[in-house]
């Protein structure tokens, strides 16, 4: 164990990576593999997180129709036509078993003009551009401004999205938590690279014991 990585859950906020109905659903344009399986262990440390009233931050992406803001690997495919999280479509929704409330949706409008939003008490949403979740975001300031130190990652695709913001955390020094049950598309080779920079790998259990 290491003084400076060791998670200080009392302090640490639950970050979801792009857990959204076009990528998770059956037959969604965009469907992640593994990510519907996950959503249950989700939904546990969601619970807890409300529970306690520690800070939760839903990251997502928007995908404008004219592929502008779309990263370039697929802006082409947006550009044609295919759409996919597309702003104030069902499909761009946060998946139904981690919002607060069912009625809950997403403002576009504020998201994609960089400001979060509050979704439940100490819940947002937080629009990404890229795969980073702090880049062109305002993520570090709003965290330091509420002296969180410690950030638990779950979500959609860790190869793409979790893994880039994750390194993104330990540059900016946060203490990071993957909860290797409750990401999809995790592998033995990414667990081996997350251990090697100080992230601690935990399951929901260890994560809701710690957190309760």
């Amino acid at each position: 164990m290491c003084k400076y990585t060791n998670p200080r859950f009392k302090k640490s906020a639950l970050i979801t990576i792009d857990t959204q109905n076009d990528f998770t659903l059956n037959d969604a344009p965009a469907q992640i593999a593994g990510t519907r399986e996950v959503i249950p262990n989700m939904a546990q440390l969601l619970e807890v997180y409300r529970k306690k009233e520690l800070l939760i931050v839903h990251v997502v992406r928007l995908y404008l129709g004219d592929g502008s803001n779309v990263d370039l690997c697929r802006r082409q495919l947006i550009e044609e036509g295919n759409e996919m999280v597309s702003p104030g479509s069902d499909g761009a929704e946060l998946v139904e078993a981690i919002k607060p409330d069912e009625s809950t949706r997403l403002d576009a409008n504020e998201l994609l003009s960089g400001n979060l939003q509050q979704i439940g008490n100490n819940e947002y949403v937080m629009y990404k551009p890229r795969w980073g979740a702090f880049y062109k975001t305002p993520l570090e300031e709003f965290l330091q401004q509420r002296e969180v130190d410690t950030l638990v990652f779950s979500g959609c695709n860790y190869p793409n999205c979790p893994r880039t913001s994750i390194y993104e955390a330990s540059e900016r020094d946060f203490r990071v938590v993957l909860v290797n049950d409750a990401v999809s598309q995790l592998y033995p080779k990414g667990e081996e690279e997350m251990k090697n920079i100080g992230v601690s790998l935990l399951e929901t259990a260890e994560v809701k014991k710690q957190v309760a």
